[in-house]
């Protein structure tokens, strides 16, 4: 069901192609919400028929015809019953977390190395979320931009992803020197 939201709050502006979603999922709505290119192209053809969304061919020359997705008054109506509702408190679901929990049972390198590449992963997110800011803010200051903008959504989500990457930054940073202090790693860097 959140897919569903994401995709209409992804639509509800423009009208876009499901290659197009993709790519605003794994950069700008990735902040907030993952899913597969499979996933999104499954969600769009029932949204599509559950009335939704509604999709027009466009023909290309040298390329497959495109199919262009829009939101339509029922999809409309169906955001804002969504706006409507408390939301499920978010919960945590992260197989680092397991690994990490399972330590004194576990091999700490490999744990280690999880860690790491948690930490790169998060460090190239946070670049991508803070050059979406930039884009977003475009030449205004920040302050500029809240008196006058008309993105404060997007603007409000990069900022919780921004938050979010850098704890998972600050944490993997301290995990790492927790564990080297117990657990010496015997091949540096």
């Amino acid at each position: 069901m959140a897919l569903r939201n994401a995709l209409l709050v992804a639509l509800i502006d423009r009208e876009s192609s499901g290659y197009d979603l993709a790519k605003k999922f794994s950069v700008s709505v990735a902040n907030f919400w993952t899913a597969t290119p499979q996933q999104l192209y499954r969600e769009l053809e029932k949204m599509e028929a559950a009335g939704l969304l509604s999709a027009r061919v466009v023909k290309q020359d040298k390329r497959p015809d495109k199919r262009l997705f829009s939101v339509t008054e029922a999809g409309r109506a169906a955001l804002r019953e969504f706006t409507r509702r408390e939301p499920k408190p978010t919960t945590v679901r992260d197989e680092l977390l397991v690994q990490v929990e399972a330590l004194a049972h576990a091999d700490v390198a490999c744990v280690r190395t999880s860690i790491r590449s948690h930490l790169e992963s998060s460090s190239r997110r946070l670049a991508t979320y803070e050059r979406s800011l930039a884009e977003i803010l475009g030449s205004r200051t920040e302050d500029e931009f809240l008196a006058t903008g008309s993105r404060i959504g997007p603007y409000l989500t990069l900022h919780r992803g921004i938050s979010f990457e850098r704890e998972n930054i600050a944490w993997g940073r301290r995990a790492l020197d927790i564990l080297a202090r117990r657990y010496p790693d015997p091949t540096p860097g």
